[in-house]
């Protein structure tokens, strides 16, 4: 399906402000501003933003994974990054604006790896059961294809024919691990074939290619027609979690392969796509970025702004002491 001009636009401004707000929440951890850890998925932002937006219902359900905590799925949903940068802040959201995203379909994320695909599945029989032309979406790494959950998973949703689409967000290493070393073949979406469902391979580096074949699985699942694999192939730039060695230190990752990588940057590679196409003028993407990039700054401003919460149990004020200080304390 030919996207117009408006929406091939708003794709690209998805994945730079996923991409900004990333690079917030790693400079957060930096200075001090940000609570806990995180999983930066800068360099992967074409699978959220090319698979959700303009793919799905408001009534569909999404399962998104850790990589980036979530911050792509719920941008590409209509979802306000308010709540994202306030939490990540270890503060309260306040005036928040737009729908949340439990009225997305976003639930939450699986704090287990492989937790995800049995919820994603009771979803898809729930769709089913509605009979609203419902989809359930699953986005999960390469790391967690061996878990039997996912089998499992694969298996009952292809029996029953329930309106699932699995994404594999293949970034090649599972932590640490090559998939090479993990997985007996070249391709994760040879998995398809077993559970009698279509398997296709695309470019994750590609928006536009994912959100092809993402629609063409959503529409087979809204046809009653089953569930559908996708696997993407892309990359992360950054450690698998921040603080976690990078490529420079224990990380297997060569520099070359990092760089190769680098160079098919899905945000750049789509801004060339639209120059070239004539649907950005030379100061146009420019522009973009400085909307952006004026966006992300006023969320940061915001979230310092919200005030931490109320806490009655000193042992949890104690574990957020060394986020904020003694104005946590105050």
């Amino acid at each position: 399906m030919e996207l117009d001009r408006d929406q091939l636009v708003t794709l690209y401004r998805l994945m730079l402000r996923a991409r900004k707000l990333d690079e917030l929440m790693v400079n957060g951890l930096k200075t001090g501003k940000m609570v806990g850890f995180y999983h930066s998925g800068q360099g992967e932002e074409a699978v959220p933003v090319g698979a959700c937006t303009f793919n799905l219902r408001e009534d569909d359900y999404v399962y998104p994974h850790h990589r980036g905590h979530a911050i792509g799925f719920t941008l590409a949903r209509g979802v306000s990054p308010k709540t994202f940068v306030a939490m990540h802040y270890g503060r309260v959201p306040r005036d928040v604006e737009g729908p949340t995203s439990e009225q997305r379909g976003i639930f939450g994320i699986s704090g287990t790896i492989g937790g995800a695909f049995p919820m994603a599945l009771g979803w898809a029989l729930t769709a089913k059961m509605n009979a609203r032309s419902q989809v359930s979406i699953c986005f999960f790494g390469d790391g967690s294809s061996g878990r039997g959950t996912l089998h499992e998973s694969m298996n009952m949703a292809s029996v029953m024919k329930l309106p699932v689409v699995w994404v594999c967000e293949n970034n090649l290493y599972g932590q640490w691990m090559p998939i090479k070393d993990a997985f007996p073949r070249e391709d994760i979406a040879d998995l398809a074939h077993t559970y009698a469902m279509p398997g296709v391979v695309v470019d994750g580096q590609d928006v536009l290619a994912v959100h092809e074949a993402v629609r063409v699985a959503v529409q087979r699942a809204r046809e009653g027609r089953g569930p559908s694999l996708v696997e993407c192939k892309t990359y992360r730039y950054r450690a698998h979690a921040e603080g976690m060695p990078d490529v420079s230190h224990a990380d297997p990752r060569p520099n070359e392969e990092l760089e190769a990588w680098k160079q098919r940057d899905p945000i750049l590679l789509f801004r060339n796509k639209l120059t070239e196409r004539g649907i950005f003028d030379p100061d146009e993407a420019e522009r973009i970025e400085a909307e952006v990039e004026a966006e992300v700054s006023a969320l940061d401003e915001y979230a310092q702004q919200c005030p931490y919460p109320e806490i009655q149990d000193p042992a949890i004020l104690d574990l957020l002491l060394y986020a904020g200080g003694e104005e946590v304390r105050s």
